[in-house]
């Protein structure tokens, strides 16, 4: 909600801008399918070799990163199916990175539609999230020919996927709303937010795994403060070995999940709630 003093008017004349769902939740879902998939063709238009450009960054990381540790320093030997492991993780992580650092610009880089059309403007940092959940799904169609080729056979804890995709998009999204609709009036968010997602890399069993964590307060604090670290760790124990100690387990029970699950619950509701109240006035900030 904005006000605006017209010349002559006798009184202020309240104008309000179009809300984060314009009060049509189909046509922001509608809105939201289109602008990824027309986002998702755009990317690979012109490319000869298409979607192998999007597979080789986190082919090449992997590549990289697999021979700094098992090669060179041999400190993933008794690691049961790391390269499996490392890989699966820079996919997840890759996908939130993209997800959330590409949402942070996307109010600001649409702003000839955010001026001139009535839109639900939710649907430009939920298309972002969409676009890279394409590219994570078929990302992790190439990680199960690695998994089968690294001698992971299949089995029924493979379910479990759809269910932590769930979780890891919706965090994802809660970030992406957040960070989008302060970036249109804070402009330090982008680097603030460059530097987070160096430290959550970090701080997420992506190079490492927790049991190799000797201090057991830093690695409930990992668990407990970063829901990636337990999402990443039961989507190794789900999708590439059972042997090792699901996310429950390596926190020391099922309630202490309602640590990480409420803090991905928190950002989404708070990105929602962040979103919907500056929605209204964001072609006036830009």
């Amino acid at each position: 909600m904005s006000t605006l003093e017209l010349p002559g008017a006798p009184r202020a004349v309240v104008v309000k801008g179009p809300s984060a769902l314009a009060g049509d939740p189909r046509r922001f879902l509608t809105l939201t399918w289109t602008m990824a998939v027309l986002e998702f063709r755009l990317r690979f238009f012109g490319s000869v070799l298409g979607y192998v450009w999007q597979l080789m960054r986190p082919l090449l990381l992997f590549g990289v990163i697999y021979v700094v540790f098992s090669v060179a320093f041999k400190l993933a030997d008794d690691v049961a199916f790391y390269p499996a492991t490392l890989l699966t993780n820079i996919v997840l992580y890759t996908f939130f990175a993209d997800a959330t650092g590409a949402a942070v610009l996307s109010v600001l880089e649409r702003e000839n539609i955010v001026r001139k059309i009535d839109v639900p403007r939710l649907a430009i940092p939920a298309s972002v999230v969409v676009t890279a959940l394409f590219n994570l799904l078929l990302n992790l169609c190439a990680v199960g020919i690695f998994l089968i080729g690294s001698g992971v056979r299949p089995h029924w804890g493979w379910l479990q996927m759809p269910v932590l995709l769930g979780i890891l998009v919706m965090f994802a999204l809660g970030v992406a709303m957040s960070v989008s609709a302060l970036f249109v009036r804070f402009r330090d968010v982008k680097p603030i937010w460059d530097v987070l997602l160096q430290i959550i890399f970090y701080a997420s069993p992506v190079l490492w795994v927790l049991e190799k964590v000797p201090h057991e307060t830093v690695k409930a604090i990992i668990l407990h403060g970063n829901p990636l670290a337990p999402l990443m760790q039961q989507v190794r124990h789900a999708l590439i070995d059972p042997n090792v100690p699901s996310a429950a387990a390596s926190m020391g029970g099922w309630p202490h999940l309602l640590a990480p699950l409420g803090i991905v619950l928190l950002v989404f509701v708070g990105g929602f709630a962040i979103f919907t109240h500056e929605a209204p006035r964001i072609a006036e900030d830009l």
